[in-house]
């Protein structure tokens, strides 16, 4: 199989677009009829917010019957118009496994390789959903370009082989801006990590790749492999506050399975979750073009319910 590197580092930014009718009359007090072959059409671009979240109850079971009525969203604590309201459990999936293959891995390996294949059988539905497999050590690798195929997904995690060196923020940040900014905007966008957060060799940095997934509308969900790790706490420590870092300002979550088995068992609880969630779109009020960070809250209305999303996005910048 055909590995490819992920090469440069380019940005793309999503707009939708807005058509509204242009007043045809001239300046003038006195009002002009005209006919419909006068009205013109101007689109107009609008910077459109996507915030997927997910609501359990007080026993963190899933609540899956949530109405428009039940919510609020804030931005820099202003209340927002929602645009859209999106409930559905089947919408399609665009997911990328980005795998740890540097050296510290190197003892957990082949099991992490099993836990990927059994994933992608799990989670990815032909006609529907899309995957895609990418590696870092000290290079971004994509083993897998997105594919509706679990089998050729699975195929390709054989292919793993570990290096040395770290790259995480790079894998993140190309992942996202070189292969999930060009595919459909419908449906969700997820990328999950499996890694101890050890990043010793990347361009990028962790604020690069939370950029990235905060303009392309994407959730992070971080597994970590610390657990079975035998490098000292300290570090251990760290690679867990910068994976749980990546997934909270998403609206994703982390996992910590503490025996190797437990890896399979997160990322099925990852695959359910996915099933679980809803999507908001709004416009939002603050026109300025800045990139100024944003921050989001999504709250509940008339229900004792818990909420969590992304903690907001960077502004969009002329």
């Amino acid at each position: 199989m055909k590995h490819v590197l992920i090469p440069g580092l380019a940005f793309t930014v999503l707009f939708s677009t807005l058509t509204v009718a242009q007043d045809p009359r001239p300046p003038s007090d006195a009002p002009v009829e005209a006919d419909d072959e006068d009205a013109q059409t101007l689109t107009v671009e609008v910077d459109e917010v996507r915030v997927p979240f997910t609501v359990t109850d007080g026993d963190g079971r899933w609540v899956t019957d949530l109405t428009e009525e039940n919510v609020r969203i804030y931005e820099d604590g202003v209340r927002q118009e929602i645009r859209s309201f999106d409930a559905q459990t089947d919408l399609p999936l665009t997911l990328v496994l980005a795998m740890d293959t540097s050296s510290s891995v190197r003892t957990k390996i082949e099991f992490e390789q099993e836990a990927a294949a059994e994933f992608f059988f799990t989670i990815i539905e032909r006609r529907r959903d899309r995957g895609m497999l990418v590696t870092f050590d000290s290079t971004v690798q994509v083993l897998q370009d997105f594919t509706e195929s679990p089998e050729t997904l699975s195929e390709a995690v054989r292919d793993i082989q570990v290096g040395g060196g770290s790259a995480m923020y790079d894998a993140i940040y190309l992942a996202i801006t070189q292969k999930v900014s060009h595919q459909p905007p419908e449906g969700r966008r997820v990328l999950i990590v499996i890694s101890d957060g050890d990043d010793n060799d990347s361009r990028m940095r962790v604020e690069d790749a939370l950029e990235a997934a905060q303009r392309n509308d994407v959730v992070i969900y971080t597994v970590s492999t610390n657990g079975t790790a035998d490098f000292g706490a300290d570090r251990q420590q760290r690679g867990d506050r910068l994976l749980e870092q990546l997934a909270d300002e998403t609206g994703g979550r982390t996992f910590f399975p503490f025996e190797l088995d437990e890896v399979v068992e997160s990322l099925e609880e990852i695959a359910e979750e996915l099933r679980q969630q809803y999507y908001i779109t709004y416009v939002s009020s603050n026109q300025a073009r800045d990139g100024a960070y944003r921050e989001i809250e999504v709250r509940p209305f008339g229900r004792n319910v818990q909420i969590r999303a992304r903690a907001g996005y960077p502004a969009p910048r002329d």
